[in-house]
């Protein structure tokens, strides 16, 4: 173990690897075979990169300090990125105007587990935990409000696109819906 006394981030942790091992298994025996080898080639490189990880933190790092001052700039990148994977998702909302791709519950949990992870960080002051999950808040509260911002034209647009599609099949001479008789 790179800390002592991390018995909560391990068990996190595990359980967030044992969920993620069974979605990447599902994943790989329903998806096509192009699809299948570049996660494959994924997975090997990252498992390269954590071997070499580990076995550098494990060497050269003879205390806990220096440890985690190895794997810790690591893990803080990791989730950063982790967290702000949806600003695409953020940008197409923008000049959309629409949260039709941007789902409310992914949102909403992505800030919760920000915070949360901030609060425990704060309580036992961890720097490489506190500084991701912080931005993590933060980017989780901006998703939030661009969802408040943008939830009534999306529901708009989607009338507007339902209402031009009922319209277009019923120009091509096409019922939409129960016809009567003649």
């Amino acid at each position: 173990m790179v800390h002592p006394h991390s018995l909560l981030l391990v068990t996190v942790n595990a359980a967030g690897f044992l969920i993620e091992t069974i979605y990447l298994l599902l994943f790989l025996i329903y998806s096509n075979r192009k699809q299948r080898i570049k996660v494959q080639l994924i997975m090997l490189a990252e498992l390269v990169f954590l071997t070499v990880l580990s076995l550098l933190a494990l060497t050269v790092g003879h205390t806990t300090k220096v440890r985690s001052d190895i794997v810790g700039p690591i893990a803080i990148v990791g989730n950063i990125m982790m967290y702000a994977a949806p600003l695409s998702v953020m940008k197409l909302v923008i000049t959309t105007k629409s949260v039709e791709f941007m789902p409310f519950f992914l949102s909403f949990f992505s800030l919760l587990n920000g915070v949360s992870w901030t609060v425990y960080a704060l309580i036992c002051f961890d720097p490489y935990i506190v500084i991701p999950n912080g931005l993590g808040s933060l980017l989780g509260a901006a998703q939030l409000i661009l969802y408040a911002t943008f939830y009534k034209s999306t529901k708009r647009q989607l009338a507007e696109r339902k209402a031009t599609n009922e319209v277009g099949l019923d120009e091509m001479g096409q019922s939409v819906g129960p016809t009567k008789g003649p």
